[in-house]
């Protein structure tokens, strides 16, 4: 190849290096100066305002409730959109939605939104409970900014436990304290409130999902941090017992069927040695416990087994449970040798009844030891 034919290679390449660079440099100016926002599209400031204005404007009653309910539907989707995308659209980038979580505790509209939860429509509520959830999730590395947020702000975790006394929010508010829940600083808060002793009457309500869903979020403030519960309940033993045993004696057969249920996992949790060790101390609660054996039920049967066995398996007894034990000593024994038979293929079941028959025979007086 000539020189010449080189020369003129070398001169149409530079020009579209010059070209290529101009582009370059003009996309970079473009996107650097496109908004975050496009114009048909609000900013987080925005519709957290909008979405607060009408949200007021419900709570005062005015007289354009319908445009004040529908301004609400549409700035909760609004939202919602922006945190979870459509099938069209991505959730929005991070910075929008730190930008948009800011502007959520600024405003106070998390607590206005659980306030006003029974004026809003019912896909409304939804909403509010997966905005609420989602940005309850949100961590900035280690940090989780809306827990601290609530930490400051403890109003919104009484309303929404108090959400329970509405038919109408009960189920919302619930899907939005088991994920609060699921964070320490905010399950200790509501054990530690006396709003928490509420919850005793909450799972009782007549209302069969309010009750279970109640119950759902009343366990998982008891079982999920073992030793912040295991504190609380050492701490608080007396009152929440005295609860507590109302529900075993509960004329509702699912409160008592539960409530039992949750009582031997509570007892059998390692964490929970100091307050088992206090429970199956008292007489009184073996008492119960084996009138419970004797239910009609045989699900309320085999969750009290698991409960007598551990007062049967103390190696410690005190002298009280002793004596029962003694004076009913033929009777358990003929009892559990007949209990639950067919459950032949429950190994682990099978097991703990041979121990605790072999336990009972060797029980001995204190005199005698």
């Amino acid at each position: 190849m000539n020189i010449f034919r080189i020369s003129e290679i070398w001169k149409v390449n530079h020009c579209i290096l010059i070209a290529t660079c101009h582009i370059h440099e003009k996309g970079v100016h473009l996107i650097r100066n496109m908004p975050l926002f496009g114009k048909s599209q609000k900013s987080p400031a925005e519709v957290v305002k909008a979405l607060k204005e009408a949200v007021n404007a419900l709570e005062r009653g005015d007289k354009k409730v319908e445009k004040a309910q529908e301004d609400v539907s549409k700035n909760l989707v609004h939202i919602k959109n922006m945190l979870y995308g459509t099938a069209e659209t991505e959730p929005q980038a991070d910075i929008v939605v730190a930008q948009l979580a800011q502007e959520l505790y600024n405003s106070n509209l998390l607590l206005l939104l659980v306030q006003n939860l029974s004026r809003i429509d019912f896909e409304g509520k939804k909403d509010v409970a997966q905005v609420f959830n989602n940005i309850l999730r949100r961590q900035i590395g280690t940090r989780s900014p809306t827990v601290e947020y609530i930490c400051t702000k403890p109003e919104i975790l009484f309303t929404l436990m108090s959400g329970y006394e509405h038919q109408d929010i009960a189920l919302n508010c619930g899907t939005m304290l088991r994920e609060c829940a699921r964070y320490e600083a905010l399950a200790k808060i509501m054990i530690y409130s006396d709003d928490f002793y509420n919850f005793f009457r909450y799972v009782e309500v007549s209302t069969f999902d309010i009750a279970s869903d109640a119950f759902s979020t009343f366990k998982e403030l008891l079982t999920r941090h073992k030793i912040l519960s295991a504190e609380f309940l050492e701490v608080n033993y007396d009152k929440v017992f005295s609860h507590y045993q109302r529900l075993l004696n509960s004329e509702n057969y699912v409160t008592r069927r539960q409530s039992l249920k949750l009582l031997g996992e509570l007892l059998l949790d390692r964490h929970n040695f100091t307050v088992m060790t206090r429970y199956i101390s008292n007489p009184d609660n073996l008492k119960l416990m084996m009138n419970m054996l004797k239910e009609k039920s045989r699900n309320i049967q085999f969750e009290a087994f698991h409960v007598f066995k551990v007062f049967v398996a103390n190696p410690n007894k005190p002298k009280p449970i002793l004596d029962i034990l003694l004076r009913n000593q033929e009777k358990l024994i003929e009892f559990l040798t007949r209990f639950h038979t067919d459950r032949s293929e429950d190994e682990q079941f099978n097991d703990e009844k041979a121990y605790l028959i072999k336990q009972i025979k060797e029980l001995k007086s204190v005199h005698e030891n």
